[in-house]
């Protein structure tokens, strides 16, 4: 029974945003199973609305994910408590900016909510269920700056290639330094690492002695001309994520 759970979860994970459809014979050489077998565990998931065929011998994510999605938005406690903060921090900073919270998830850092501002503005990348890379950006890194030594060192070392294509010449001695500014600071702030013209500035949001989650505002790099306006958002956001953290 467990070994059928762990392939059907395998057969699950395979899906992502660069593999939308798969075929029984994709699924049989990731699993290392028959062809036949795989059959078998994608008719059960499609039984339960997991995967849905989408062609002849192609199958996609099912809509039982939205049915759970729709739960999920309804009775996460963070994000109830979060979007009417993160609103109001639009509104006391500027209504072309986007608010996000986003938590740490393989490797990765996925937004899990998303607040607009009303005025016309470029929309942010991280919009939510997007996976956005762990070492770039204000979000990722306010998160990373304040995991655990051993946590931190492990994905450092995990994903040195991917540091090294994106930062050449950072060390690991150099990465920790990095970090250790922004924890003492208690926020991030890049600009242009995510998307160019944008800025981003965020926060990290605790559980105990634990970072959770990230709030973040993102606007365009002319707002943040004005430092009196940077250092304003940048309060703002702090108090914003010291406000989400009160959830119980």
């Amino acid at each position: 029974m467990a070994a059928t759970s762990n392939r059907t979860l395998a057969i699950l994970q395979l899906f992502s945003e660069e593999r939308p459809v798969l075929t029984a014979e994709d699924v049989a050489t990731a699993i290392e199973t028959s062809v036949s077998t795989a059959y078998r565990y994608i008719k059960e998931l499609c039984a339960v609305g997991f995967l849905d065929s989408v062609s002849r011998g192609e199958f996609a994510l099912g809509p039982a994910f939205i049915q759970y999605d729709f739960v999920m938005r309804r009775s996460d406690a963070l994000i109830q408590h979060a979007a009417p903060l993160m609103k109001r921090l639009i509104e006391e900073t500027d209504p072309r900016s986007d608010v996000v919270l986003s938590r740490l998830f393989n490797n990765c850092v996925l937004c899990i909510h998303q607040e607009s501002g009303p005025e016309p503005h470029t929309p942010t990348r991280y919009v939510r269920g997007v996976a956005m890379p762990l070492f770039v950006g204000a979000t990722s890194k306010v998160i990373l700056a304040h995991l655990p030594d051993r946590s931190l060192k492990r994905l450092y070392l995990d994903n040195e290639d991917d540091i090294r294509k994106r930062f050449p010449d950072q060390t690991w001695k150099e990465f920790k330094q990095d970090l250790k500014a922004i924890r003492k600071d208690g926020y991030s702030f890049t600009m242009s690492e995510v998307s160019e013209g944008q800025t981003g500035l965020a926060a990290p949001v605790f559980r105990g002695d634990s970072v959770i989650a990230s709030v973040s505002i993102v606007m365009a790099k002319s707002i943040f001309d004005d430092l009196e306006t940077r250092l304003s958002v940048q309060d703002a956001v702090k108090s914003c994520a010291r406000a989400i953290e009160t959830v119980r």
